[in-house]
């Protein structure tokens, strides 16, 4: 059976359009169901912008379906699987916003420093959402949330989701692996690794300082040695350069 979206019998006047090619303004002829077209007075090819992606963004059958992904559409399939597991996490966590809180957080400064760093953001994204999802497993075995236990208890469950959502092999064992150990840094770790790390670590000092705040002096002496970004080691010097001065005003 073909998808009713990319079969033609359920088409309707607007199914064959014009577009502008992007490089040089030339006029292409587009069908619906043209993933792509190569404009013929410059060559550039270009994604059809009429057609919604969003169904082949996650689908694994999108490529039966409309065939060879384009680059573009990748980039955005990885994009989608990080906005849907930020949901998986939502929905695991159910009703503890702490800890929703805290992923979110860990997440945005994640994408900061994995742009800067230039890490595969689909990657520290994904396990910046569920770096701690084993730590209602570890209160409920061990009555305890120390980070031995999170980071045994947390990779079966990371994969569980992944695997739901289709995520490929590859980045399932990557992100299983960062989740496994995400608070004790092996001598030669990965870039995205990294990333994540300095995003919790600048997210746990943020919780700590609101808790039982270090004086300056000491606060100055962990961001110096604990980050293993320059990029995570700045946006903390930054962070929390801007929560003094708002303190003292």
């Amino acid at each position: 059976m073909k998808c009713p979206g990319q079969d033609s019998r359920y088409w309707k006047p607007d199914a064959i359009f014009d577009a502008k090619c992007p490089k040089c303004g030339t006029v292409v002829e587009f069908f619906k169901d043209d993933t792509t077209r190569k404009c013929p007075e410059c060559s550039h090819r270009f994604l059809n912008p009429g057609m919604d992606f969003g169904c082949a963004s996650y689908c694994q059958y999108a490529e039966e379906c409309i065939g060879t992904l384009p680059p573009e559409l990748i980039a955005q399939k990885e994009n989608l699987l990080k906005d849907r597991v930020a949901i998986e996490m939502k929905r695991y966590f159910k009703q503890d916003f702490k800890r929703i809180g805290h992923a979110s957080k860990v997440a945005r400064h994640a994408e900061q420093i994995g742009k800067e760093e230039q890490g595969n953001l689909a990657v520290i994204l994904t396990a910046a959402y569920l770096h701690d999802i084993g730590i209602k497993e570890a209160e409920k075995k061990y009555q305890s949330t120390a980070a031995r236990y999170q980071e045994e208890e947390g990779p079966p469950i990371a994969r569980e989701i992944l695997e739901r959502l289709n995520t490929p092999e590859k980045m399932v064992d990557e992100v299983c692996d960062i989740v496994g150990h995400h608070h004790h840094p092996r001598d030669d770790e990965t870039v995205n690794f990294k990333c994540l790390y300095d995003a919790d670590l600048i997210v746990n000092l943020e919780e700590n300082q609101k808790e039982k705040p270090s004086d300056p002096e000491r606060l100055a002496e962990i961001i110096e040695k604990s980050f293993l970004t320059e990029s995570g080691r700045k946006l903390a010097k930054t962070i929390f350069t801007k929560e003094a001065q708002r303190t003292r005003s």
